[in-house]
């Protein structure tokens, strides 16, 4: 698409489609079309009785009208507005030429005008009041219409928020264009980015925006948008005017265009009768599209249609869906037969022969993007027994954007947004202030974490103009290192909540006309070498000699006396302390024994001997482990706290032996913490605690044994069994593990938060029931009406902890809900949850960047080929996942809930058919309304993740959907 989409619905598809056509010819009807009016608002809603469709959260923006002007569209009656308001004042307005702005030409008002972008890398529309998580079709148009007086048609690059839409590259100065994009925004706004590439002064005419039911689409998601190529309505012959469809015949506002020119041997068929819409849910056709087709005079030549792909530096291998709407609209008396198939590239499509339904509206699909050809020829021919040639309605053809990438930090947004506010900065500051990094905002650097929005470190906004005192807005910047304010006309004193940002290595404060003194926090930091300050040139600051200075040092005298005193005491308590020790242990070795029977002290002090004396476990001396482990010959593998150890009881009982290694950096807290838990929790998914070992600094638990390891080896096809786990093995071990945190987080009193999850820490026995391992970082809720507990530090795994835990240190039941969702990502993928590929990315960006090209094989394990399963399930787990690792934890489910979802995707497993589907199409009318699929479906309509669906409930083997026959 290195050319607008609307050269797909004014050129290019009629181009590739029928070669030879003259583009004048083409183009005048084109323009003719324009009378409907490019500007309206569909609300997604049922249109009324009596009346025109609701346009609530329609925003119609006529680009370069006079500020606070408005006007209704002739034909659409809808109200379109001036742009002023949605721009923070950037570019200028322009009318086209008067040589453009006629009859001849178009007569939508709203291409009249321009506004044009000579300034900045990037200006951006910002749309107010959408609805987070919803669906929305945005809109932009462009007519040149040589508004400059240069004749020289630009291009440049189109973006929704963060992610590259499409290039816009104009043609020629009457050139009328359309960029569409069909999406789910996560905000409460959306933005639409116009960025300079060099090639001419962006420039747009009108944008719209339009909510959409989150049912239709289905492929368009949290992770994905799709990007209009081409929409047709066929039947209507050359006639542009007649064949148009648009508000208010389609309640959202999209443009239906006719098949300009039509081949001699098409016939156009069409019906008064009112066309039904039985997939209204998932494609809401308009009837008066679907109540027009074509078929050809003779039943022995095939309907031919095509359409060109069209690549950017952004997608060199667009992916394409495919939709074709089909409705009998003749009814067939006698021997009268309908049956066609299709065949793509001379490759047939539809391996069993497609019978519409009369007045009844049905889709022929493509689930995932195909992404084999740079021309798709599609012949529909009748099949073998049909008496009657085939029949087309309407076509919906689109390509695939990701729409996976995050913005930067919300609190460092709402800080630098206050203080480009504050200080009127017109430094090209626009759209999102890191993201992405090719447009990053000038004067500013930020990090990219792995699985985290990106963080603002350093802002320059050195001679810049600022002028008053300096915002305590910059105090909210929490990440920030590098602070230069030099070199402006700054006043008042330096504000003492900038001590506060920990981070901060240099402040540079030079050339102001600051005053009163350096807060002493600041100068604190300074003087010991962890904050490089500079402030010269302030004539009024530190005007009194010692404002600047910090009270002076006691005598080195007096610090010797200070230190000294406490070191002696110290000293001798330790003494005191290790001698009692010693003559503890002398008096002999401690015997195995229940715990509660006399429980001899090894405690370092009071409160560590009553934590062990409530375990109900079987405490072992170092010696029995010893003869346990065969002296500590096997090697079960490595964790944080130690190595693990083969083992078996005297009663034959195999277990495995967790010693705490000299390395380690976790001690007696997490060694008595995990003790603790497991004595008060006891689940079939939770690992058992046997016995312990505390004698002395040595420490060690004894668990049930696990015989086939960690899910992560499994993952990895490490151990002695490399066989890889089947779809179905993997559904029964995730929902294991699900049900063992659900029980933490709400069956247990106190609740707990497990803290790290992650597949080394689930672990499979010989019949690969899962158990969730290692408590040790676990942290209990005081009681059930707590929602989070305070630490003073992170814990846990990188790539697997929640964006908030890392910032805020708060641990809630979601931290666990997160890193979940990362193992799941793992269970489908087989990849590790940080890659290298080459730099490190997290599972969830690979993910979503592999998803945003549509096609679910992208992302399953290849160790899974040839293992048949159920495509439905592998993308819920997906979407569950998704969910699980939302950035703001409000978005996640509950443990409950994903229990819930994962036990839907192991009946489909379960439930699906054994025999293989030939078709590589999907019809909108298979759907089992019943099903318990269909109830997904509702659910996925209804979130604010989405993802395409399979609508033939017939369960298919892998590769079964996508056009697969075309690989």
């Amino acid at each position: 698409m290195s050319s607008l989409i609307a050269t797909g619905w004014w050129h290019a598809c009629a181009q590739s489609a029928r070669s030879g056509m003259e583009r004048s010819t083409m183009a005048a009807r084109w323009w003719l079309l324009l009378l409907i009016g490019l500007a309206a608002a569909a609300a997604g809603v049922v249109r009324g009785q009596g009346g025109a469709p609701d346009t609530t959260g329609f925003i119609n923006i006529d680009c370069g009208l006079p500020e606070k002007s408005r006007y209704v569209d002739d034909v659409t009656k809808l109200k379109f507005t001036s742009d002023e308001a949605f721009t923070d004042g950037a570019g200028t307005i322009h009318n086209v030429s008067a040589d453009y702005a006629t009859a001849s030409t178009t007569t939508d008002r709203s291409l009249y005008t321009v506004r044009s972008f000579p300034d900045g890398a990037r200006n951006c529309y910002t749309l107010p009041s959408v609805v987070p998580g919803s669906k929305y079709l945005v809109r932009a148009r462009f007519m040149y219409g040589n508004y400059d007086g240069l004749s020289k048609p630009p291009a440049f690059d189109l973006y929704l928020g963060v992610n590259f839409w499409q290039t816009v590259t104009v043609p020629s100065a009457d050139w009328l264009g359309i960029a569409e994009v069909i999406a789910v925004v996560p905000d409460d706004s959306v933005q639409v980015c116009l960025a300079n590439t060099g090639a001419g002064t962006p420039f747009i005419s009108g944008l719209d925006l339009r909510p959409l039911a989150n049912s239709l689409y289905q492929q368009a998601n949290a992770t994905q948008g799709l990007v209009l190529v081409d929409r047709r309505n066929f039947g209507v012959g050359g006639n542009a005017t007649a064949g148009g469809v648009r508000y208010p015949d389609d309640t959202y506002d999209r443009v239906w265009l006719p098949w300009s020119n039509p081949p001699a041997e098409w016939s156009d068929i069409s019906t008064t009768e009112k066309v039904q819409n039985t997939i209204a849910g998932l494609f809401d056709v308009p009837s008066v599209v679907m109540q027009t087709a074509i078929t050809t005079r003779n039943s022995s030549k095939p309907i031919q249609v095509s359409w060109d792909t069209h690549p950017n530096h952004d997608y060199p291998d667009p992916g394409m869906f495919f939709t074709f709407y089909v409705s009998e609209l003749e009814l067939l008396t006698g021997n009268a037969v309908r049956q066609f198939n299709i065949s793509v590239n001379g490759i047939i499509w539809t391996k069993q022969p497609y019978k519409p339904v009369y007045l009844s509206t049905d889709s022929l699909y493509n689930a995932a993007p195909h992404r084999s050809y740079s021309r798709y020829n599609f012949s529909l021919y009748a099949a073998g027994n049909s008496t009657l040639p085939p029949i087309l309605n309407a076509v919906e053809v689109f390509s695939v954007v990701s729409t996976g990438n995050v913005g930067t930090d919300a609190q460092d947004v709402s800080a630098i947004t206050s203080i480009k506010a504050r200080y009127q900065v017109k430094k090209g500051w626009a759209g999102d202030p890191c993201a992405p990094k090719n447009l990053a905002w000038n004067g500013i650097s930020c990090s990219y974490g792995i699985s985290t929005p990106p963080r603002i470190t350093s802002l320059n906004m050195s001679y810049s103009g600022l002028s008053g005192d300096i915002s305590s807005y910059f105090a909210n910047l929490k990440e920030i290192k590098y602070l230069d304010l030099s070199n402006n006309n700054l006043t008042g004193s330096i504000p003492i909540v900038l001590s506060q940002l920990q981070f901060l290595t240099v402040l540079d404060l030079t050339g102001n006309q600051l005053n009163g003194s350096i807060p002493s926090a600041l100068l604190k930091r300074s003087q010991d070498g962890g904050l490089t300050l500079w402030y010269g040139n302030n004539p009024n600051l530190c005007s009194n000699s010692s404002s600047c200075q910090l009270p002076q040092k006691k005598s080195n005298s007096m610090i010797a006396v200070y230190v000294a005193v406490p070191v002696v005491v110290i000293g001798a308590v330790a003494v005191l302390l290790l001698f009692l020790i010693k003559k503890n242990e002398a008096k002999g070795s401690v015997k195995p024994h229940i715990l509660g029977s006399g429980l001899p002290s090894h405690s370092q002090n009071g409160s560590e001997h009553t934590s062990l004396q409530q375990l109900h476990n079987r405490q072992f001396t170092y010696k029995d482990l010893a003869v346990i482990t065969n002296n500590f010959q096997r090697v079960l593998g490595r964790g944080g706290f130690g190595p693990v150890y083969d083992g078996f009881l005297k009663d034959g009982t195999h277990v495995a032996v967790k010693v705490r290694g000299e390395s380690s950096d976790q001690g007696y807290t997490e060694f008595l913490s995990e003790a603790q838990t497991l004595t008060k929790i006891h689940h079939k998914n939770l690992v058992a605690l046997i016995g312990y070992c505390k004698e002395g600094d040595y420490l060690a638990l004894v668990y049930e044994h696990m015989s086939e390891g960690t899910l992560e080896d499994k993952l990895r096809g490490k151990g002695s069994n490399t066989r890889s786990l089947t779809w179905k093995q993997r559904l029964r071990i995730v929902l294991d593990s699900a049900q063992g945190l659900e029980y933490l987080h709400k069956a247990c009193s106190p609740r707990f938060v497990h803290r790290d999850v992650k597949s080394s820490n689930i672990l499979l026995n010989a019949n690969f029931e899962a158990k969730v391992a290692d408590f040790g970082l676990t942290k209990a809720f005081k009681c059930d009406n707590d929602t989070h507990v305070s630490t003073i530090r992170v814990v846990g795994t990188r790539g697997y902890l929640a964006p908030e835990y890392v910032t805020t240190y708060l641990v809630t039941e979601k931290i666990d809900i997160y890193s979940f969702g990362v193992v799941l990502l793992e269970v489908v993928t087989g990849q590790p949850h940080i890659l290298k590929c080459p730099e490190p990315v997290s599972i969830i960006q690979w993910t979503q960047q592999r998803l945003s090209r549509g096609n679910i094989e992208d992302v399953v394990d290849t160790r899974m080929q040839g293992d048949h399963y159920d495509i439905n399930g592998v993308w819920k787990v997906v979407d569950v996942a998704l969910k699980c690792t939302a950035q703001d934890a409000k978005q996640r489910p509950t443990m409950t809930n994903v229990v819930s979802q994962l036990k839907e995707c192991l009946e489909l497993e379960e439930n699906r058919f054994r025999e293989d589907l030939s078709d590589t199409y999907v019809t909108g009318s298979s759907i089992d309304r019943n099903s318990s699929y269909s109830t997904y479906a509702t659910e996925l309509s209804q979130g604010s993740t989405t993802f395409e669906m399979e609508h033939n409930l017939r369960k298919m083997p892998k590769r079964d959907i996508g056009l697969p026959t075309l690989r």
